[in-house]
């Protein structure tokens, strides 16, 4: 039998499961449990009743008290699984607290040790400036010194020439003679006793520096060096300082890096960066994020291109940086890029040649992308064996690349062999020419974005008419091949034909 409080009705029974006994009365073996007295709070049978033990006691059926009490411990188990809830998602809160602690620790030392290498910076330079002032000083004193030095040996020395001249005359036994030259000497003696006069033979410059450094409240000002216990409001991000030691072009892309000035307190979501058209033209966004990093490709060539940035909060937009001024490449200047290039495309010397494992046609493309402009650029044939056809021309970024250069529409190309070539687009042939390529052989490739037309060129000679007509947008130099074909780029830019 289950303990007191633990069984139920016969609906209760049944869904505590099967034929299970029901318990009996612990004071009537024959009576089941049928009631609950709330007063007492336990389980009565009716024969309780019955004799009246609780008779003025607020009883109420065993099965209604069994679901009310189920019902009120539901729901205390879902206020405590609530709470449970809660303390794992604080706890999660602690840890990522624990982290930003740790964090943020590491950025305030870094700061501390930028701010005390500064004052460090600041005291050194000082230190130079005074040192400075000290050396001047003793060179001063030096000078005069030696000035006065060289001075009194010079007149030490005539007077000395004079006393031994004098000793001698008046040692002549000759009246006659010795009162000839004696007025003139005895003017001389006198002269020369009057130029040491009253401070002569006393120094200009005393040993002593008259400089006195009072660094006593400096010393006082970094004892008392500490943390202010500040609490910022939450206001729009200040200026973005941009980091103008990585700010740099390649080709037609730009790279630009920022940062926020050290102890800004203010928090930032993200930032906006904004770009001209290269032709002193309205701004435009470029990138929105949470990087201080961002590279722009596609740009025009020997274009000029103002670039700004600005950080966000949930406060607003903060004011702009200081713009600066990029310069984007006169000529194109590209490798073949191993990224974007088929599985099976080979390239080596630093992206410079090109060949394949495939006997089918595979396509890589140039690290340059053209939207503008005129550019010009060759290919040599390294290796030609079989009489393969390559490809050369031009493609978007997404063009198919396990097939012929030209069979879609997202090429135009000129395919050519040992003998003859031809122009290649959306799988259309057209302008089969006389003259092709062998070990050895330079294709030039001429597009002109201004005239909007594509020319190829063979061993310096125009291959054939303008291959296409109407070319817009952005492109990127192409090339497809396959095993018996190796391709390099030159080392140094060619010439326009």
């Amino acid at each position: 039998p289950g303990a007191p409080g633990g069984g139920g009705d016969g609906g209760g029974g049944k869904g505590a499961g099967g034929g299970r006994k029901l318990p009996t009365c612990a004071e009537h073996d024959l009576e089941n449990y049928s009631m609950y007295c709330v007063s007492c709070r336990s389980p009565v049978c009716y024969q309780c009743l019955e004799e009246g033990k609780h008779g003025k006691h607020d009883v109420k059926a065993l099965g209604a008290m069994w679901k009310q009490h189920k019902a009120q411990l539901s729901q205390a188990l879902n206020g405590v699984s609530d709470k449970a809830k809660e303390a794992k998602e604080f706890l999660v809160q602690l840890k990522n607290l624990l982290q930003q602690i740790q964090e943020n620790g590491l950025d305030y030392e870094a700061c501390l040790v930028a701010q005390c290498d500064a004052l460090v910076d600041a005291l050194t330079r000082q230190k130079a400036k005074l040192l400075t002032k000290v050396t001047k000083e003793r060179e001063h004193k030096l000078k005069v010194v030696w000035d006065q030095i060289n001075h009194c040996t010079l007149k030490l020395r005539q007077s000395t020439g004079l006393m031994e001249y004098c000793l001698e005359v008046i040692k002549e036994n000759d009246p006659s003679g010795f009162l000839q030259i004696s007025d003139a000497l005895i003017k001389r003696v006198q002269v020369s006793q009057e130029q040491w006069v009253k401070g002569a033979l006393e120094p200009k410059v005393s040993a002593e520096f008259d400089l006195t450094l009072d660094s006593e409240p400096l010393l006082q000002s970094i004892h008392q060096l500490d943390f202010i216990q500040m609490k910022f409001p939450v206001t729009v991000p200040p200026v973005p300082l941009l980091q103008l030691e990585k700010c740099c072009t390649r080709n037609n892309s730009v790279t630009l890096a920022w940062r926020m000035p050290p102890l800004s307190h203010n928090p930032v979501e993200g930032y906006i960066l904004e770009l001209d058209d290269g032709d002193g033209g309205q701004f435009r966004e470029v990138y929105v994020g949470k990087e201080t990093l961002c590279t722009i490709d596609g740009l025009h060539f020997n274009s000029t291109y103002n670039a700004r940035v600005k950080a966000f909060n949930s406060s607003g937009v903060g004011p702009y940086s200081k713009t600066v001024i990029l310069q984007t490449s006169d000529v194109a200047w590209f490798t073949f890029d191993p990224s974007s290039a088929h599985r099976d495309i080979v390239l080596s010397n630093d992206n410079q040649t090109a060949t394949c494992n495939s006997y089918d046609d595979r396509v890589v493309l140039g690290t340059a992308a053209f939207s503008k402009g005129v550019h010009y650029w060759e290919l040599h044939v390294d290796r030609y064996d079989n009489h393969p056809d390559p490809a050369f021309g031009i493609a978007r970024i997404n063009v198919v690349k396990d097939m012929m250069l030209g069979k879609d529409d997202k090429a135009w190309a000129m395919y050519v062999d040992n003998n003859r070539s031809w122009f290649m687009h959306c799988n259309s042939h057209t302008n089969r020419t006389e003259g092709g390529v062998s070990k050895g052989a330079t294709v030039g490739v001429l597009l002109d974005l201004n005239k909007h037309n594509l020319t190829f060129y063979i061993n310096g000679q125009q291959q054939g008419p303008p291959a296409f007509e109407n070319v817009e947008g952005v492109f990127m130099p192409a090339l497809s091949l396959n095993r018996n074909v190796q391709v390099g780029l030159p080392q140094f830019s060619p010439t326009y034909p």
